[in-house]
């Protein structure tokens, strides 16, 4: 979908995760903001990102139009799950450890220019996945990439970085595979045992890494792909397959695309949104959303 220039804002908004730092931290953008004509923007910061989904919909109320989320993709997706449907327009500052949204748009980890783009980018509507009732913006994930994620949260994150993921990744390659059952679009496609399955509304997910060559958020589809890799070897070739290639081309990977997504596991496995672990299921019903929500953009 093509990108729209941006209508001015009239009402500005920021819903920010106090403990994420970019630049000259959350008074630098008051400055930022300021210097664009709005002093007195509708501020809220919160000190986990669960609790930015009730912020971001109480902006919908307060006629809001132009929203900017200061944190990492974790965050993000509180917001845009809150937003999603609206004609709110999302700005970006990518102020987390992982800001895979903002890099597969374009948005630099720079504060001046990202708060340019949200007053001057273009505007894109983009789709959004949804797993279990829930919206997510880059990928969401069961099995290994959800146990991964889990462990790097456990405060592991704010220490060492996006590296975090690769030193629990090791920890989870022997992990046992489960027998799955998954259906798209109502068809049967895959039956048998997974270590992984991952969701792609985009290329590039958790950890940086390119999962989804041919993922497009605005094409209407959500790729969908499952993981049969045991032990650290086939892991191995797996994740070295997915940094130095195409990732379909793996013999322990199957990818399709699809718009919707029926995933039974034959015992309850965990499972995460945009790098946000939810818990555990044995069954994942996911879609695409499109055109779900407007999102600031670097001028084409």
């Amino acid at each position: 979908m093509d990108a729209a220039v941006s209508a001015p804002a009239r009402r500005v908004a920021v819903i920010a995760h106090r403990k994420k730092s970019i630049g000259g931290g959350l008074n630098e953008l008051r400055k930022l903001i300021a210097d664009e004509g709005f002093d007195d923007p509708i501020w809220h910061e919160v000190s986990k990102s669960r609790k930015a989904r009730k912020r971001a919909r109480r902006t919908l109320k307060d006629g809001v139009d132009l929203v900017l989320v200061w944190g990492g993709d974790g965050m993000v997706q509180r917001c845009v799950d809150g937003l999603a449907g609206s004609d709110a327009a999302v700005a970006i500052i990518p102020a987390g450890t992982a800001n895979q949204l903002a890099g597969n748009l374009g948005i630099p980890t720079d504060l001046p220019e990202a708060v340019r783009i949200a007053f001057h980018g273009s505007h894109r509507r983009l789709d959004l996945g949804k797993l279990n009732g829930e919206h997510f913006a880059v990928m969401a994930g069961a099995g290994f990439d959800a146990q991964m994620v889990d462990d790097a949260d456990h405060g592991l994150k704010d220490r060492v970085g996006r590296l975090a993921y690769v030193l629990t990744g090791l920890r989870h390659v022997r992990d046992e595979p489960v027998s799955t059952k998954i259906r798209v679009d109502g068809r049967k496609w895959f039956h048998g045992p997974a270590t992984c399955v991952l969701f792609g509304n985009v290329g590039t997910i958790t950890g940086g890494i390119r999962a989804f060559d041919d993922a497009r958020p605005d094409d209407g589809y959500l790729d969908i792909g499952v993981v049969t890799a045991e032990g650290a070897l086939q892991w191995g070739r797996t994740l070295g397959r997915a940094a130095t290639g195409r990732s379909e081309r793996s013999p322990f990977i199957e990818m399709t695309q699809g718009r919707t997504f029926d995933i039974k596991f034959a015992e309850p496995i965990a499972y995460e949104l945009d790098g946000g672990e939810r818990g555990s299921s044995k069954r994942l019903k996911a879609a695409i959303v499109p055109a779900a929500l407007i999102f600031c953009v670097p001028e084409e």
